[in-house]
């Protein structure tokens, strides 16, 4: 078989994977906007939508930053929710905090910058809520990673600032991206630190009978790199 014929099929195959079980026709949807969580579904083989809801979002001023990210994710999810349905909803936000104190999106690069240097040397979380919801079923959990920044110098901080774009990156940074510049070691999930701890939402999925594609099907959406 021809490859271009063979890739035809895959991206067929794929784009219904997870969407039929038995008598439930489902539809998965992202509730955010997220590039980098749109990104780690589509490599973990998922079919989906993405509808990004317009919220106002809770502060840190009032919750916890455990609370605070579950309480965002569930506003997201619901959003979406009650315009789909009978869809499966996927809700997530992430945190970073350090101390009790949640340092969110920097309004600026000058925030952006304050925020690193109050990470230098130091170990801080990333927390990331996720919502999922199907009908009238929620389960909602967190998952936490632990970050260390090196000990690097304002020049560094400098630097990083130009090549990454963190004004839309919980903390003001981004571990993806040129994160060996600042990260001296993590612990727990580097997707969570990312933006979404896949494994875990994987095994809620299927706990909620949602198929999930198999690894034969994971492995042909992934590009031939030979």
């Amino acid at each position: 078989m021809e490859r271009s014929t063979l890739e035809v099929l895959c991206r067929k195959s794929l784009s219904v994977i997870g969407l039929q079980e038995g008598a439930v026709d489902w539809q998965l949807i992202l509730a955010s906007g997220s590039p980098r969580r749109r990104e780690l579904l589509r490599e973990a083989g998922l079919s989906f939508q993405i509808h990004s809801p317009e919220v106002e979002e809770f502060d840190g001023s009032d919750f916890k930053p455990r609370e605070l990210c579950v309480a965002n994710a569930r506003l997201k999810c619901e959003k979406v929710a009650s315009v789909f349905p009978d869809a499966l909803v996927i809700g997530a936000d992430t945190v970073v905090a350090m101390g009790g104190q949640v340092y969110g999106k920097p309004k600026d690069l000058a925030e952006a910058a304050d925020n690193l240097r109050a990470f230098r040397g130091r170990v801080h979380e990333v927390m990331t809520g996720v919502v999922l919801k199907h009908r009238e079923r929620s389960v909602e959990f967190v998952e936490t990673s632990y970050v260390k920044f090196g000990e690097f110098s304002d020049h560094v901080i400098e630097q990083y600032l130009k090549r990454v774009s963190v004004l839309d990156k919980a903390g003001g940074y981004a571990i993806q991206e040129c994160g060996e510049m600042l990260v001296e070691r993590h612990e727990g999930s580097f997707d969570n630190i990312v933006g979404l701890p896949v494994a875990i939402v994987l095994d809620q999925l299927k706990r909620m009978g949602f198929p999930l594609p198999s690894v034969k099907d994971s492995q042909a959406s992934l590009p031939d790199t030979r």
